[in-house]
């Protein structure tokens, strides 16, 4: 089973930049989309045999998170149940027989962390939701978490300590939630490569030098490891500031 996730930074705007290839070169079973900044209705997105579950932003044009998946979930979830945080699309989840998947676009703490302490607010709860689900069933939570956890996860940690994406409350946030049985996969297969980075900045040619940020995860809860069999960072792929990450699962 494939599994692919993608900040998009805009669907509509990525759909003109090679997204249809990708996806039909992809060939997953399911595609998690964050940063669509869209409505369903503003885009006509044809995928034979993939269901769809969108969750916008009420605000249009921001944020905004969809699920594409071949497999029919036995239910699906928009948000976490708390009116605070479930306006802006950030989070689904598909319920299948053996996990649950969840998607997530984890809110920025923004530029002087004028955010940081909604932030803080955010991923208590979120954690606190992910081990209710984790009590029924494995979860795999992937997307953007918009978090650097350790310092071999940017290019320059020195100068960064205290901007967003990197500060000690957002990284002890990540840390606490690995605490309650998360494995970051990426780090399960290549716990010390350098130089693996998700995200890069559009200024001062920041991709193509390779100064980056590994803010973008699959999460899979302990009891599902036995299962992986890949994790990669797709940076060949252009279309957004992001890049797509996989994972790879036997089936049970």
């Amino acid at each position: 089973m494939k599994l692919i996730s993608w900040n998009v930074n805009g669907l509509r705007a990525c759909l003109g930049k090679g997204f249809m290839d990708f996806f039909e070169q992809a060939d997953a079973d399911m595609v998690c989309l964050q940063e669509t900044k869209m409505q369903p209705d503003q885009a006509e997105i044809l995928l034979p045999g993939y269901e769809q579950y969108w969750n916008s932003a009420v605000k249009k044009g921001y944020s905004g998170t969809v699920i594409f998946t071949r497999k029919k979930p036995l239910s699906v979830q928009l948000g976490m149940g708390i009116p605070e945080h479930d306006q802006e699309g950030r989070l689904i989840t598909l319920e299948f027989p053996d996990f649950y998947l969840v998607t997530v676009y984890t809110p920025n703490s923004q530029r002087g962390l004028t955010r940081l302490d909604y932030r803080v607010q955010w991923e208590q709860d979120f954690r606190q939701y992910l081990t209710g689900l984790q009590q029924k069933k494995p979860v795999v939570v992937c997307g953007d978490m918009n978090v650097a956890h350790r310092e071999i996860d940017l290019k320059n940690p020195a100068s960064n300590q205290n901007n967003a994406g990197f500060t000690p409350q957002e990284r002890e946030q990540f840390g606490l939630l690995l605490e309650e049985g998360f494995v970051d996969s990426y780090r399960h297969f290549y716990p010390d490569r350098t130089g693996a980075y998700t995200w890069w900045s559009y200024m001062y040619g920041a991709r193509g030098k390779n100064i980056g940020w590994r803010i973008d995860y699959f999460l899979v809860s302990q009891p599902l490891v036995s299962r992986l069999t890949g994790a990669e960072i797709l940076s060949e792929v252009m279309g957004s500031d992001h890049c797509p990450i996989s994972l790879e699962l036997k089936e049970e």
